[in-house]
């Protein structure tokens, strides 16, 4: 179950290695400048992808919207909406960062919040949009994402299941864009024990999708078990130094540690396998002189049967395997046998049985 989605040419779902998403959302603080750097620094981190967080402020708060903690704690603004003026990216500045995205050969997208920035994105061809959890229940927004029709990334903090399923029968009905959804605890930072990597599996057999993990935990285990339980995006900040101003930057990683984190992802995912359970190409050195084989213990003459006290197991695995002790045991020899000799097939009459015997 499962499924994939096609994102720029790469197939992202079940089977495929983690869709790495550096998330700069608004860690540029309002400088292009500095979005440029984040772009620089996601390419060369090894991200997949780098998102953004497209906004008109006026269009998305109302003038006395609260703050959240970690905003008041990190923001110098009064307001919300004075914050999110301050963290707005305009529209020439995020079509530079697209065209250098395209040269480092990253994906670059971005979550719209407001209608103005959904026509934006759509006119910049994005070949991906993300809704985040904070929108998982504005149909408004989603709607008129969906219509675009092309693949939708929505995240689902703070959401019941109920909720989810709500919204996944609407973007059905109102285009059936592709879809993937992101576990996710909408806490900055979240503690690790509340990241519910479990909800995962909740999400792809309820709805049938590719399912991934929205990382706001410190550090890089979390998302590093995310990949190792099969997660097909993992998304995570990243900033060029936590001490800067700004609401973000705190759950964020810096440029070397996200380059870490990368690899960890890249590690995990490899570590899956193919799930055969079977002798790996590397394990034959040590096959070979861990593994034992069927040894007679005294001289056999030709002609005379095995007893079970005429056989040990010993190394290496030059012979016999003892998993095949039972069609030993009884067999007459088919020539004599000298103390600590090692059976094989042709040591054993064939008259008695199978000869096939090895393991």
């Amino acid at each position: 179950m499962g499924g994939r989605v096609e994102i720029a040419g790469r197939r992202v779902g079940d089977g495929e290695p983690p869709w790495v998403v550096a998330e700069a959302g608004v860690n540029h603080n309002g400088d292009p400048a500095l979005a440029q750097r984040l772009v620089e620094a996601a390419a060369a981190a090894g991200a997949d992808a780098v998102k953004f967080q497209t906004f008109v402020a006026d269009e998305l708060v109302s003038a006395d919207a609260p703050q959240a903690a970690y905003q008041r704690a990190r923001a110098a603004a009064a307001s919300q909406r004075e914050m999110l003026r301050g963290l707005e990216l305009p529209a020439d500045a995020l079509r530079a960062c697209a065209r250098l995205a395209v040269e480092r050969g990253v994906v670059f997208f971005s979550t719209p919040f407001d209608g103005p920035s959904v026509r934006l994105l759509a006119e910049m061809d994005v070949p991906v949009i993300k809704i985040g959890s904070g929108d998982l229940t504005n149909l408004v927004l989603l709607r008129s994402v969906a219509r675009l029709g092309r693949p939708l990334i929505l995240s689902t903090g703070m959401a019941t299941l109920d909720e989810v399923a709500a919204v996944v029968a609407d973007l059905r009905s109102h285009g059936d864009p592709p879809l993937i959804l992101l576990q996710c605890t909408s806490a900055y930072p979240a503690a690790a024990l509340d990241a519910n990597l479990r909800a995962m599996d909740t999400l792809r057999q309820r709805f049938d999708v590719p399912v991934g993990y929205s990382d706001h935990t410190l550090g890089v285990a979390v998302a590093t078990a995310a990949a190792a339980l099969g997660a097909a995006v993992i998304e995570k900040h990243l900033t060029l130094d936590r001490a800067l101003p700004g609401p973000d930057h705190a759950a964020s990683l810096e440029p070397e540690e996200f380059a870490e984190f990368v690899a960890a992802i890249r590690t995990a995912h490899a570590a899956l396998g193919d799930g055969v359970k079977a002798p790996r190409p590397d394990e034959e050195d040590v096959r070979q002189v861990a593994r034992r084989s069927l040894v007679v213990v005294r001289a056999v003459a030709a002609g005379e049967p095995l007893a079970a006290a005429d056989v040990e197991a010993r190394r290496p695995a030059s012979g016999i395997s003892p998993l095949q002790l039972d069609r030993v045991i009884g067999r007459r020899a088919a020539r004599d046998l000298v103390a600590g000799a090692f059976l094989r097939d042709e040591d054993l009459d064939p008259a008695d049985g199978p000869t096939d015997v090895q393991a």
